[in-house]
C-alpha cells in the first residue's frame, strides 16, 4: 500500500521532545523510518524491527528528524561496525547492518521509490535479489581526502557529518589500500616540506585536496594535488619524494581550483611528472585514466553491473545499440562484441574522443562515438534509416532528461535498457514510459557496500499498439 503523506498540520512533535519509536524501514539515505502521531520521523542509525527511543532534532512541515537516546529493542541483524570514525565520518551508513541484511535493504529501497512514484502494481513486478560483494571492503579506486591542518600537523580526510570539521582519516576501510598508503604518503611529506595547506575560513594557504586513484588490476596509482594557485613551493622535490617513497605512483598532476566552492576539481589541469595517465581493464576492456576522467568507483561490482547491462541488452549479433550518456564507452564497448552496431553519444566532447580512441584501441569496427544530446541524434539517425533495437542509458543521479524520454517514446526501440543509480529517479522515469513500455524485470547491483547507494539495472521492452508485447 502506498503511505499517504502527512498535512503540515499534522504536526505534533515539538523540537527536543522525547517520544517512542518502532523503525519501520530503512530511508533511501540509510535512516530509519518510523512514525509517531502519524508524522513520519528519520533517524540516523536506528534499522528495521528496532524499537527505540528517539529525540527530535528538527522539524519541517512534512517530517520530523530525530537522533536515538536508547536503543529499547535491538535489530538481530544490528553489528558493531569495524571503522574506528564510523559515526563521526559520515561517508558510510550502514556498517553497523549486517551485509547479507544491506543487500535485502537495497531491494526494499528499490521497491519503496517504485510504490512511491508509479502507478505500477509493484508486487507483480520481477524484482530481483540484490546482487552483492564477496568482500564488501576496500573496494573503491579514488579517494578525494581534503587537507587541513590540526595542532599544527597537516591531516587529510573528509569533513564529519552535516559539519565542517575535517576528520582525519589514516585508513578508509572501504578505500583499496593502494589509495589509502599513499594519500598518508603525500600528507606526511606536504607536512615534511612545510606546504601552506588552504584554510577555507581564512581564504588562505595553497594544497586544498589529495585526490588518489589506483588501477586495481594493474597496481599503477595517479595523485592529483588540488591547489589554489599554479605556485607551489618546492614543487619539483615534493614530486621527486613522491615517486621516490612509491613507486606504484606512475602519474602526477596539478589541478588548480581558486574558488570558494565545495566542487573539487577546478577548470585548469597540469601535468607533473610520470606519465598523463594510468592504465586499468575491467573484463577484456582496457582504459587510459587521466584526472578527470569518470570511471566507476568500484571495478569488481562494475563487471558484475556490465553484464548485467548484456545480459538485459539479450543480444544475439543482430542489434543496432544507441548507448546514450556514453561516456568514455565503456558500457558501449561491452556490448560491442556482441552487437551489429553501437552508437554512442555525450555532450562533453572530450569523452566522445576518449570513447572513439578506446574502441580503435580495442580494435572495434563496429562503433561510432558523437558529440551531442540523445533527443538530437537519436531522430536524427531514424531519419537516416539507422533505427536501434536496443537503447542503453546510463544517466546521473538526476535521471534522464525529458527531452530524452520523449525522444525514446517517439524513436521506438525494442528494448530499453536503464542504468541507474537514483531509484527514485528511475521510479519517475518508469512510470513517464509506463504506456510505451513493460517492466521485465529490476535487478539491483550494490555498488557501495556499507552505504545506502544502491544501482539498478532494469530492462524495459515495447509494448505494441495492441497493448502486449
Amino acid at each position: 500500500m502506498k503511505e499517504k503523506k502527512p498535512q503540515a498540520s499534522n504536526i505534533k512533535i515539538s523540537k527536543g521532545q522525547t517520544f517512542p519509536l518502532t523503525i519501520k524501514r530503512l530511508g533511501i539515505n540509510g535512516e530509519g523510518v518510523g512514525y509517531f502521531k502519524r508524522q513520519v520521523v528519520f533517524v540516523p542509525g536506528a534499522l528495521p524491527g528496532e524499537e527505540v527511543l528517539v529525540e527530535a532534532t528538527k522539524i519541517s512541515p512534512k517530517f520530523a528528524e530525530g537522533k536515538v537516546k536508547t536503543i529499547r529493542k535491538s535489530s538481530p541483524f544490528r553489528v558493531k561496525p569495524p571503522c574506528p570514525i564510523y559515526e563521526e565520518c559520515g561517508g558510510c551508513q550502514l556498517q553497523h547492518l549486517a551485509y547479507d541484511q544491506q543487500l535485502k535493504e537495497k531491494r526494499d529501497i528499490v521497491i519503496q521509490s517504485l510504490e512511491r512514484h508509479t502507478k505500477l502494481k509493484v508486487n507483480q513486478l520481477d524484482i530481483r535479489p540484490t546482487i552483492g560483494m564477496e568482500e564488501p571492503w576496500n573496494y573503491r579506486n579514488k579517494s578525494q581526502f581534503q587537507v587541513g591542518q590540526q595542532k599544527g600537523k597537516v591531516i587529510a580526510g573528509l569533513y564529519g557529518l552535516d559539519s565542517h570539521r575535517l576528520v582525519p582519516i589514516q585508513n578508509c576501510m572501504v578505500q583499496h589500500p593502494l589509495t589509502n598508503k599513499v594519500s598518508e604518503g603525500v600528507k606526511q611529506i606536504l607536512e615534511d616540506f612545510q606546504v601552506p595547506i588552504y584554510d577555507e575560513r581564512k581564504r588562505k594557504g595553497i594544497v586544498r585536496t589529495i585526490v588518489t586513484r589506483a588501477g586495481f588490476q594493474t597496481g599503477e596509482v595517479q595523485v592529483v594535488l588540488i591547489t589554489t594557485q599554479k605556485e607551489v613551493p618546492r614543487k619539483k622535490l615534493i614530486m621527486a619524494e613522491i615517486q621516490k617513497r612509491f613507486p606504484e605512483v606512475k602519474s602526477l598532476v596539478q589541478n588548480i581550483n581558486g574558488n570558494k566552492t565545495s566542487l573539487i576539481f577546478g577548470e585548469k589541469t597540469l601535468h607533473l611528472s610520470g606519465e598523463e595517465v594510468i592504465q586499468e581493464t575491467l573484463g577484456d576492456l582496457s582504459f587510459e585514466l587521466s584526472a578527470r576522467a569518470f570511471f566507476q568507483l568500484n571495478p569488481i561490482q562494475t563487471v558484475k553491473l556490465y553484464d548485467e547491462v548484456k545480459k538485459a541488452a539479450s543480444l544475439t549479433g543482430r542489434e543496432k545499440i544507441a548507448d546514450a550518456y556514453c561516456g568514455v564507452g565503456t558500457i558501449g564497448l561491452w556490448l560491442a562484441g556482441d552487437a551489429s552496431e553501437v552508437r554512442g553519444m555525450d555532450t562533453i566532447e572530450a569523452a566522445i574522443i576518449d570513447a572513439q580512441e578506446n574502441a580503435q584501441k580495442h580494435g572495434f569496427t563496429n562503433t561510432t562515438y558523437v558529440t551531442g544530446t540523445a533527443e538530437h541524434w537519436l531522430p536524427k539517425w531514424v531519419e537516416e534509416g539507422w533505427r536501434p533495437d536496443v537503447v542503453v542509458v546510463d544517466p546521473p543521479r538526476t535521471g534522464c532528461d525529458r527531452k530524452l524520454l520523449d525522444a525514446i517514446k517517439k524513436v521506438k526501440p525494442e528494448k530499453f535498457v536503464y542504468v541507474s543509480c537514483n531509484p527514485s529517479t528511475l521510479a519517475k522515469d518508469i512510470d513517464y514510459l509506463s504506456k510505451d513500455y513493460k517492466v521485465e524485470y529490476i535487478q539491483p547491483v550494490d555498488m557501495f557496500p556499507h552505504t545506502a547507494h544502491v544501482e539498478v539495472v532494469s530492462q524495459m521492452i515495447l509494448i505494441n499498439e495492441a497493448g502486449s508485447r
